[in-house]
């Protein structure tokens, strides 16, 4: 009787996980295929037709948030100097760094101390100096503060901004030159737009020439390519999918465009979570639906960022478990939206989305994988069955990531050689496998002494980008 007791609860179990395989699979595919339509629409619309002129354009502030930056950072605000867009300002903060992040910009671009009041729209920790430089096509501010964590920085740099909308980027990030163009087609388009999200790509061994691609390849290293294939079927899957119900809960924190009275409005940046990036998004939704004001949230799928992704699994452990905390950190402080009828399909797909296939993801594989091996090691499990169906679920989840891969590429005009096409062809399948189960347990381990982690910026390893 226990043993068919017993057999009953594996056979639960194992039931429920593969539901979840396969309505993570159903999601994914359905994602994938809209993902890749959008794309490729989109390509042949701008071909035919070219709706916004050089003549189009938003005042933007470019907010550079910097903590011990100083391998990357001027080469970033160089990047940024050479954007096609004639009304913009780089504001680079200084967390206070213990490195010459804040010397190497003042060598560099010949900036001169200033004394200018600062409006504090929202509360963030106090400056020890600013220096101005506006020998450049556009004005450069760099503002050293006292350490605070990067959404207190990306607060200093709202309060220290002068136009409606800004933009936040990583100081190991490069936008590509017509980013800012594309990014603000969505307001151009609409009124009442107050983010856009823009496109995330590793620029590991990417060459770039003024913000266009001058050599483009796959990273040579092996951890590094594997992200790139993870990165394109994030992007192309969730981002686009849910733009088409506006229900995107995360603009990535390397590439985001924000209306800045509203912002301020709904308070901010949050210091007191990991994930800014996300908890400031679901906190427009969240402010918007509350308050009744009719708003958009939109993913330019064309605007491009090129940041940096670990090359080393230490490296990589550490932002992921950061992303993992933020994610909690955001979902438990907006639980009202969970299922909530008063914020419509954001709290019941997008909500629910984030809840079940990423938080609780590494949860829920992990205690699958470690049932299936205790069911085999007491003969309850039909073990050619079992491995036939995860065969088929890698391989089914491989092709999908060849498919956002390959749609990227060709949509976005890149050339690769063939080489690079084989080795995609290989890494994919490691990455479903591998990779993502790693990363599984990872995750689980992210809650361990986060509490002393608030403030840190999570550093991992830089290196000088090739441009």
């Amino acid at each position: 009787m226990e043993m068919e007791t017993l057999k009953l609860i594996f056979d639960i179990i194992s039931i429920g996980f593969v539901i979840y395989l396969i309505g993570y699979s159903v999601f994914l595919f359905l994602s994938v295929i809209i993902g890749a339509t959008t794309l490729y629409k989109k390509k042949m619309q701008d071909r035919l037709m070219n709706k916004f002129t050089e003549n189009y354009f938003i005042p933007i502030s470019i907010v550079v948030p910097a903590y011990n930056e100083e391998v990357t950072v001027v080469q970033t605000v160089k990047s940024l100097l050479t954007l096609d867009y004639k009304l913009y300002e780089i504001v680079v903060v200084d967390d206070g760094s213990k490195d010459t992040t804040s010397k190497q910009l003042i060598d560099a671009y010949n900036m001169h101390p200033v004394r200018r009041p600062l409006h504090r729209s929202i509360e963030c920790q106090p400056e020890e100096f600013i220096y101005e430089s506006h020998e450049q096509k556009v004005p450069l501010t760099l503002i050293r503060k006292k350490n605070g964590g990067k959404a207190d920085a990306l607060n200093m740099g709202i309060n220290a901004s002068q136009y409606p909308y800004f933009i936040c980027m990583d100081a190991d990030s490069v936008l590509q030159y017509d980013s800012l163009r594309k990014l603000v087609v969505p307001v151009l388009e609409e009124g009442n737009i107050v983010a856009v999200g823009g496109t995330v790509r590793p620029s590991n061994d990417v060459e770039l020439f003024e913000g266009k691609v001058k050599r483009y390849q796959l990273p040579n290293n092996i951890l590094a390519c594997m992200q790139l294939l993870e990165y394109d079927r994030s992007f192309l899957a969730s981002r686009i999918l849910f733009d088409k119900f506006n229900g995107s809960l995360i603009i990535s924190g390397a590439f985001g465009m924000f209306k800045k009275e509203t912002v301020i409005a709904a308070g901010g940046y949050d210091h007191g979570t990991m994930g800014e990036d996300m908890e400031l998004v679901v906190k427009l939704h969240s402010y918007c639906l509350t308050n009744n004001i009719p708003y958009s949230i939109k993913y330019a799928t064309d605007a491009v960022c090129w940041t940096q992704v670990p090359e080393k699994l230490r490296d990589l452990k550490k932002q992921r478990k950061r992303w993992h905390l933020g994610l909690f950190q955001t979902l438990w402080k907006h639980r009202e939206m969970m299922a909530n009828p008063k914020y419509g399909p954001v709290g019941f797909i997008s909500y629910m989305y984030f809840l079940l296939y990423e938080l609780l993801s590494p949860f829920i594989e992990v205690f699958g994988v470690f049932t299936m091996v205790a069911a085999y090691f007491i003969g309850l499990l039909n073990l050619p069955f079992m491995l036939l169906f995860l065969l088929v679920y890698a391989g089914y989840n491989s092709i999908l990531t060849l498919t956002a891969f390959f749609s990227r590429i060709q949509t976005i005009d890149l050339t690769i050689k063939p080489m690079d096409c084989l080795k995609a062809i290989m890494l994919c399948f490691f990455e479903v496998t591998t990779l993502r189960f790693i990363m599984a347990f990872v995750r689980l381990t992210a809650f361990k002494g986060y509490k002393k982690k608030k403030l840190d910026w999570g550093r991992i390893e830089r290196k000088k980008m090739n441009i």
